[in-house]
């Protein structure tokens, strides 16, 4: 243990060399948003989500919607209606948060979203995929889109999510023929 100088420092350290030992600057208070907050009302079941809405652009869809999933040519699952006052609908292995369940291995827990937007163009709001950063992808059209980006869809596009072999074909209820 060492032992208290005269001058009340420690190790022989004088007031003089403390004096000389360069300032540190102190750390200023950072009041930006951090997002922990987001991510906390941003949860269903105590599940964060990972995706937040547009603000000012998330509409419910105005037109109906409906999400068909096939197996080769077979429809495998009732068709998914995508209408109401819901403006996304979010695609991953995790149940308890998602709204369209994929049960493939290679798709993520939270793996797509699909975003009603309405941008002001006067069309109304319309579809778009969000892949949210998934391991595996999506596709759309057999063409791979980019993680964390809104890709505009259109009635009679097919998507598939990760490895899966199933296709998922989205159709406006007035194209759809009985």
């Amino acid at each position: 243990m060492t032992a208290r100088a005269r001058d009340g420092t420690y190790g022989g350290v004088g007031a003089a060399a403390a004096e000389d030992a360069p300032k540190v600057p102190k750390e200023e208070a950072n009041f930006a948003l951090s997002g922990l907050l987001a991510a906390e009302t941003n949860s269903v079941r105590g599940v964060a989500l990972k995706h937040s809405e547009p603000l000012g652009e998330a509409k419910p869809p105005s037109a109906a919607w409906r999400l068909y999933c096939f197996k080769g040519d077979v429809e495998c699952e009732p068709p998914y209606k995508l209408s109401g006052s819901k403006t996304s609908y979010l695609i991953g292995r995790d149940r308890a948060v998602v709204d369209i369940p994929s049960d493939h291995p290679s798709c993520s827990k939270q793996h797509c979203v699909i975003q009603f937007r309405d941008l002001d163009d006067g069309r109304g709001s319309e579809p778009y995929a969000y892949d949210l950063g998934s391991a595996n992808g999506t596709r759309v059209n057999k063409r791979a889109i980019e993680a964390k980006a809104y890709v505009r869809l259109k009635s009679k596009d097919v998507i598939k999510f990760a490895h899966s072999s199933r296709d998922y074909v989205l159709l406006r209820e007035d194209v759809v023929e009985s």
